[in-house]
């Protein structure tokens, strides 16, 4: 496990940069019924490895969280065209894997997948990191120190905070 950084650190994202956020989850609806959510369970480990291991899949990075009976994946994508590119490639992992889930689970209810995708614009986020290791953003395009023009939320937003709002010098920020 990597040692948390002692200070104030932000995502070192191009601010010319769009990027994709996807989450996608698996929920157990029926634990008794471990034959049709098992490999639905099991798919996503290899397409991750498979990912991983391709470093122009536009894949920047992943997190895994586990629920009592959800497990969620976020991922961060270069972009929504390489995402989609791999969602529909016929010799990747993913496609296979979502035929088998429609032929065998289908809609009968005993396990549930979703998943939502999120473009987020150039400039259009912040994100601040305090005594942790890399996580999340951070962790998919590397941190940088949260100093200078990327002291507050404010400044990561280029002095706008993304909605055209203003800020009176020395105001403090809630990551201040």
């Amino acid at each position: 496990m990597t040692d948390p950084i002692p200070r104030r650190m932000t995502a070192d994202v191009d601010v010319d940069d769009d990027f994709v956020v996807f989450r996608i989850g698996i929920r157990l609806n029926k634990l008794w019924k471990v034959h049709q959510w098992l490999p639905v369970f099991l798919a996503m480990p290899r397409m991750l490895r498979e990912l991983d291991a391709d470093p122009d899949s536009g894949l920047l990075g992943h997190r895994t969280s586990f629920g009592l009976r959800n497990v969620t994946l976020t991922q961060f994508w270069r972009s929504f065209d390489d995402l989609h590119a791999y969602a529909h490639d016929a010799d990747r992992e993913h496609l296979p894997a979502w035929r088998r889930f429609v032929d065998e689970v289908g809609e009968a209810g005993d396990v549930g997948i979703w998943h939502e995708t999120y473009r987020v614009r150039a400039s259009d986020h912040e994100s601040v990191y305090v005594n942790m290791p890399p996580f999340g953003l951070g962790d998919a395009v590397g941190l940088v120190p949260a100093t200078g023009d990327r002291e507050t939320a404010m400044d990561r937003f280029g002095g706008t905070a993304g909605k055209g709002a203003t800020a009176d010098e020395g105001e403090p920020t809630p990551d201040r």
